[in-house]
């Protein structure tokens, strides 16, 4: 059965993601951070609370996992849990000023291009941003 165009899009963007996966690793250890700690804090938005059971479902694993995961944040000041205003049952967790700080800098690290990305032509690199976001956009649908 002959490949298509998109599963080979498909398959040469995998392959670019794949040898980018060491990554997270490295700029977590640069923060002193595991993997799902700092993948927690890029979910975060400053000055906005999440639900416990959000952060589990965006991590795609156990509640208790989660729970090790913002003890060891809250820790390290960098995040803050309290009771929602309206069900005191629901537990938030929140950024503190300085898991704002940290996340921005993990933010910015984390959105440095690799160079197979950073060394394209502009021209592609717009066609690129392009075909992406289009891409992104049908997903939602």
């Amino acid at each position: 059965m002959p490949k298509t165009r998109a599963c080979e899009a498909w398959e040469l963007l995998f392959d670019l993601l794949m040898r980018q996966r060491t990554r997270l690793p490295q700029v977590a250890a640069e923060f002193e951070l595991s993997e799902p700690q700092c993948h927690v804090l890029r979910l975060m938005e400053p000055g906005a609370g999440v639900p416990m059971r959000r952060l589990v479902e965006r991590l795609g694993c156990d509640a208790s996992n989660v729970t090790g995961i913002v003890d060891r944040l809250e820790a390290r000041l960098l995040v803050e849990r309290t009771a929602c205003a309206h069900d005191r049952r629901v537990r938030m967790v929140r950024l503190t000023p300085r898991g704002v700080e940290t996340r921005a800098r993990i933010v910015a690290r984390m959105n440095e291009p690799p160079e197979p990305i950073a060394g394209l032509p502009a021209d592609d690199l717009a066609a690129l941003c392009s075909i992406l976001r289009r891409a992104l956009t049908t997903s939602g649908r």
